[in-house]
C-alpha cells in the first residue's frame, strides 16, 4: 500500500482529461501523473534520498495536490506545513523534522526565501515531463507528518504511514459511496486532514478535484455551484459563514453530500445546512493520528425510516464507529461505560488508521497509548444503544465551576439558536469564588444586536442556572487555528490574565 499508487492506479484507467481543475488550469490523471514524476525527479536532482523529510507551504491548489504524489513517487516523507504559521513556527517544525526541501507555490515565495531551508518552487506552468522510476516506500514507512496546531501546547509531529493513509482513502470510499461521478472541492486547507485525506480518497476513484486557494464564504458558494460539486468537507466555522449569507440558499447546487468535521456543531447549524444546500448531511469526528475520520453520523436503514426531525437527532450526534475503528467509551479505570446516551467516558480507539506514534517524541507516544494500545483520544463523550457517539467536550475544555462540571459545548448549543448570534466559544477563566467562570465570546450576525444579559437570560431560560455564562464579551471574530477551528485555549488565555 502505498499513496503514489492511487495516482498510477486513476492514470490508467481514467480518460477524463480535466479531473483536476483550478481557473485555466486542467489536468487529466495521465497528465498529473507525469507532472508528478516530473516534480519528484527535480527532487531526487536536488539530492532528496528515498526516506528523506520534504516540506510544503502552498495555498490549495494543483501544485499542492501533485506536491502530495510527488513526494511519495520520490520515497521521501512529505511535512505539511500550515501557512498561517508565523516564520519562527515553521522553522522549528522544518528543524524538528530535519526537512531537506522545501516545496512552495508562487504565492509563498518571500516567506519560503526567510525559512533558512533549500526551496524548489512548483508552478504547473513549468512541469516538464522526467524519465524518472519513482521509488514508492514500503507501506509501514512514514507517509506524511502533520504538526498538531499547539493549542494545548509545544506542537508534535504525528506520523502517518502509508498504510494508515490508504487505509483510511479506501474506507471512506466504501462509507461514502465515493466513484468517479464525486466532485470534491478543496476549500478546507489542503495542509490539514480536514481536507488532505479526499486527496487520496477521491483520487482512488478517479474522480475530479476543484481548488480554492483560499477560503472565503461567498467564493466557496460560487465554486460549488460553479463546478457542480457533489462532496466535500468543511469545519463547522467554514460552513456558519457561507449559510449566512444572504444569498446562500436558492442556488443551483450539486451536492449529495456536506460533511463537516473538526469541531463539534451545534443542531441549528445544522438546519441551516440542509436547507442552504439540500442532498445529505453527515457530521464527522476524528484527529489528525487518526488519519482522520473515527466516526461518521450515517444513518442506518432503522434510523433513515424515523421522521425527518428524528432523522436530525441523530445527523447531528458524532456519530456511529468509521469503517475498521474499534472504538471505546471508557471510565477514568478504564472501564467501559454503558450505552446509555447519558454516561459520559473518553473515547479511545485502535486500528490501522491510527498512528503508530509522534516524530522523535517517544514519552507523547508512549503517554497516548493505554495498555491495551488504544489511542486516548482527550475527548469526553456519551454512547448510546445504538453505538452513536456523541461528544459533551474536550477533557481540558470542561469547566469546572463550583461543585458542578459543566460542558462547554451544551452551551455553546444553546447559544446557536438565539437569532443574533453568529459564532460563539464557551470556556472557564479562574474565579476566586467558583473556581472557574463560565464565560462567553460571541461574534454578533451583521444587522443583529444583543445584550450580555439578554444572552445570559437566553441560556438561563433553556439550561442550569449555574450552566449559563456568568459573562458574556463581543468580538468581531473569534480567534481560530490553522485548519480554522475556533482555539480556546487563546480565549482563556487573554481573559483569564484579564480577568
Amino acid at each position: 500500500m502505498n499513496v503514489w499508487h492511487f495516482l498510477v492506479d486513476a492514470a490508467a484507467r481514467s480518460t477524463q482529461p480535466d479531473a483536476l481543475r483550478q481557473g485555466r488550469h486542467r489536468l487529466g490523471y495521465g497528465a498529473a501523473a507525469t507532472a508528478a514524476a516530473g516534480v519528484a525527479a527535480r527532487l531526487r536532482a536536488h539530492g532528496l534520498r528515498p526516506g528523506d523529510r520534504v516540506a510544503c507551504l502552498m495555498d490549495n491548489g494543483i501544485e499542492h495536490w501533485l506536491a502530495y504524489f510527488a513526494a511519495a513517487a520520490a520515497g521521501a516523507t512529505f511535512v505539511s506545513l500550515n501557512t498561517r504559521l508565523a516564520v519562527g513556527e515553521q522553522r522549528a517544525i522544518l528543524a524538528h523534522s530535519d526537512s531537506r526541501l522545501l516545496l512552495h507555490d508562487a504565492a509563498h515565495r518571500t516567506r519560503a526565501a526567510e525559512l533558512a531551508v533549500q526551496t524548489l518552487p512548483v508552478d504547473v506552468d513549468g512541469i516538464a515531463p522526467a524519465d524518472f522510476t519513482p521509488s514508492p516506500a514500503a507501506a509501514d514507512a512514514p507517509a506524511q507528518l502533520y504538526y498538531t496546531s499547539g493549542t494545548t501546547g509545544t506542537p508534535k509531529g504525528v506520523v502517518l504511514t502509508h498504510r494508515n493513509v490508504c487505509t483510511h482513502a479506501l474506507a471512506a470510499v466504501a462509507e461514502l459511496a465515493l466513484s468517479e461521478r464525486d466532485t470534491w472541492a478543496h476549500i478546507a486547507p489542503m495542509f490539514h486532514l480536514a481536507d488532505a485525506w479526499a486527496t487520496f480518497a477521491i483520487t482512488a476513484v478517479a474522480g475530479t478535484h476543484v481548488f480554492l486557494p483560499h477560503f472565503q464564504a461567498r467564493a466557496a458558494l460560487d465554486l460549488l455551484v460553479a463546478e457542480r460539486v457533489t462532496i466535500t468537507n468543511l469545519v463547522p466555522t467554514m460552513l456558519n459563514l457561507m449559510v449566512a449569507e444572504a444569498d446562500a440558499a436558492g442556488r443551483p447546487y450539486s451536492l449529495r453530500t456536506m460533511l463537516s468535521g473538526g469541531a463539534p456543531i451545534a443542531p441549528e447549524v445544522v438546519r441551516r445546512i440542509l436547507a442552504t444546500f439540500g442532498g445529505d448531511y453527515v457530521q464527522t469526528y476524528g484527529m489528525t493520528e487518526t488519519s482522520p475520520y473515527l466516526t461518521l453520523s450515517l444513518l442506518t436503514e432503522e434510523l433513515r425510516q424515523l421522521p425527518p426531525e428524528r432523522q436530525l437527532h441523530w445527523k447531528c450526534k458524532t456519530g456511529r464507529p468509521f469503517r475498521g475503528v474499534e472504538l471505546r467509551v471508557v471510565d477514568e479505570q478504564g472501564r467501559a461505560v454503558a450505552a446509555d446516551g447519558r454516561t459520559v467516558g473518553e473515547i479511545r480507539v485502535r486500528g490501522a488508521t491510527v498512528t503508530p506514534g509522534y516524530w522523535l517524541n517517544p514519552e507523547a507516544t508512549a503517554a497516548a497509548f493505554d495498555a491495551d494500545g488504544f489511542l486516548c483520544t482527550g475527548d469526553l463523550a456519551t454512547i448510546d444503544a445504538h453505538g452513536y457517539v456523541d461528544i459533551v467536550d474536550r477533557k481540558k475544555d470542561v469547566i469546572k465551576t463550583g461543585a458542578e462540571s459543566v460542558f462547554s459545548i451544551e452551551v455553546e448549543h444553546v447559544l446557536y439558536q438565539h437569532p443574533a448570534v453568529l459564532e460563539c466559544a464557551v470556556f472557564g477563566v479562574p474565579d476566586p469564588l467558583w473556581g472557574e467562570r463560565v464565560t462567553a465570546a460571541v461574534v454578533l450576525r451583521p444587522g443583529h444586536a444583543a445584550t450580555d444579559a439578554e444572552l445570559i437570560a437566553f441560556c438561563k431560560d433553556r439550561i442550569a442556572h449555574y450552566k449559563a455564562p456568568k459573562q458574556v464579551r463581543f468580538l468581531a471574530a473569534l480567534p481560530r487555528t490553522g485548519s480554522g477551528k475556533i482555539t480556546k485555549k487563546a480565549l482563556r488565555d487573554a481573559w483569564g490574565h484579564s480577568a
